[in-house]
C-alpha cells in the first residue's frame, strides 16, 4: 500500500513529528510504503522559531504544496495534517472528495479557531467554516482529543477517530528507575544526573529542578505570565531551579534559571534532568484543543507533572496521584514545594504517571489503530 502523508512540517516541529512521522518506521514494518511532503520546510521553521517572517519561504510553500497535489492520485491513501493549504478555502479538500479520494485528516490542534476566532474579519467571514468543510469532505477525522472529536461531529465528519498525540516507549527511559533501561543511540544521556538507576538532584543535596520544554510561542504565551510567582518561588527557597528548554536567550525568569537549546536528541536528557515538569495553559477555546504533551513527555520518564487546570490536562493528569492540577499563583507554588519535599510522594506520582502512558499514551498502543484506519 503506497501512502501519501501531506504533513504541514518536517519532523523539527513538534506537532508534525509525534503525529506523522514517528509513525512511519511502524507502518513501513507492517508492509507500508511511506511518501510524505511536508508544507513547510526546515528553513522557515528555523526562521519561524527565531521570529523571523519569510514571505518567499511561505509563496514557495504554496506552490510546491500545488504540484503535490496533483500527485494523489499515485497513492492508495491519503492523509492531511489539518489542511492542504492553510488559510486558503477548503477547495482542494473538496475536488478530493468530488474525484472520490476518500482522504484522512489529522488534529492535534483546535486550528478551527485559528478561522473562527479571527480577529481579521475578513478570514473570519471567509473561513471561518472552512475546517469543519474539511472534516464533511474527508473520509476519516484522526482527532487528538474529544474538544476536536466533538467538533468534527457537529461539522457532520462520517468517520471519527480519537488517538491522543503520544510518545515512543523506546526513546524514553524512566528516572530514578531500578532497572538498566537500553536507550537507542539518538538518545543522548551525557551530563544528565537523573538518568535510570541514579537518585534525583534533590536527594543528593543538588538544585532541585522544575522543568518546562516548549517553542519560544508558547513560551510566551504560557509561562512568561507566570514569572511573578517564578521570581518568588526562587526567592522562597534558593535550592529551586528552572530549566527551560527550548529557549536560549535570559527572558528574566529570575537568577535560578537556566535556558537550554532544544534540539530532538537532546530533549529526552533534558527532561531526566527534571524532579518536576510544568504545563502552564492560558484557559482559552485554543487550549482546550491541545493535547498535553509536555505532560505525557514527563511522564513517560517517571517524572510528575504540575500543569493547569485546562483542557486535556485534566484527562493525563490525576489529580494526587500522577501529577497536580494548578489555577492560582500559589496553588503552583505550594504544588512544587509539596513535591520537592515529599520525596516518596513525586516517586509514587512518577511512576503511577509512567504507568498511564505504557496504557494509553504510547505508539506501542495507537499503531496498531492507525494501521486499521490505514487498511480500512
Amino acid at each position: 500500500m503506497k501512502i501519501l502523508y501531506l504533513t504541514k512540517y518536517t519532523r523539527l516541529a513538534g506537532s508534525s513529528r509525534m503525529r506523522s512521522y514517528q509513525y512511519f518506521p511502524y507502518l513501513e514494518e507492517a508492509g507500508m510504503q511511506v511518501t510524505v511532503k511536508p508544507f513547510f520546510d526546515n528553513a522557515y521553521l528555523k526562521d519561524f522559531y527565531a521570529g523571523k517572517k519569510n514571505i518567499s519561504a511561505v509563496v514557495k510553500s504554496y506552490v510546491k504544496r500545488l504540484g503535490v497535489f496533483f500527485s494523489v492520485f499515485s497513492y492508495d491513501r491519503v492523509v492531511i495534517e489539518k489542511e492542504i493549504f492553510p488559510f486558503l478555502p477548503a477547495w482542494a479538500e473538496w475536488m478530493l472528495k468530488r474525484l472520490g479520494i476518500q482522504y484522512i485528516v489529522d488534529y492535534d490542534d483546535a486550528i478551527f479557531h485559528n478561522y473562527d476566532q479571527s480577529s481579521n474579519p475578513i478570514i473570519k467571514k471567509f473561513l471561518a467554516n472552512k475546517i469543519a468543510k474539511v472534516m464533511r469532505f474527508s473520509g476519516t477525522v484522526v482527532a487528538g482529543n474529544q474538544y476536536l472529536a466533538d467538533y468534527a461531529t457537529r461539522s457532520g465528519a462520517k468517520n471519527i477517530e480519537i488517538i491522543p498525540t503520544v510518545i515512543d516507549l523506546k526513546r524514553y527511559p524512566v528516572k530514578n528507575s531500578d532497572s538498566d533501561l537500553e536507550l537507542p543511540p539518538n538518545v543522548i544521556l551525557s551530563g544528565v544526573e537523573g538518568r535510570a538507576g541514579e537518585r534525583s538532584a534533590s536527594e543528593n543535596n543538588q538544585k532541585f529542578v522544575v522543568g518546562w520544554i516548549g517553542t519560544k510561542t508558547t513560551f510566551e504565551k504560557h509561562l512568561l505570565p507566570c514569572k511573578d510567582w517564578i521570581k518568588a518561588l526562587q526567592i522562597q527557597d534558593p535550592n529551586i531551579r528552572f530549566h527551560i528548554v527550548g529557549i536560549t536567550e535570559d527572558m528574566d525568569l529570575g537568577k535560578n534559571v537556566q535556558y537550554i537549546r532544544w534540539t530532538e536528541e537532546t530533549e529526552v536528557a533534558e527532561i531526566l534532568k527534571m524532579d518536576i515538569g510544568l504545563m502552564p495553559l492560558q484557559d482559552s477555546k485554543w487550549e482546550k484543543g491541545k493535547c498535553a504533551y509536555k505532560l505525557i513527555q514527563y511522564a513517560a520518564c517517571g517524572i510528575p507533572g504540575v500543569s493547569s487546570d485546562v483542557g486535556m490536562n485534566r484527562e493525563v493528569t490525576v489529580p494526587g496521584e500522577t501529577g497536580i492540577l494548578a489555577s492560582a499563583d500559589a496553588e503552583w507554588i505550594q504544588a512544587i514545594k509539596t513535591l520537592k519535599y515529599d520525596t516518596e510522594l513525586r516517586h509514587q506520582m512518577g511512576r503511577n504517571a509512567r504507568k498511564k502512558i505504557e496504557e494509553r499514551y504510547c505508539i506501542q498502543q495507537t499503531s496498531t489503530k492507525w494501521k486499521e484506519i490505514l487498511n480500512h
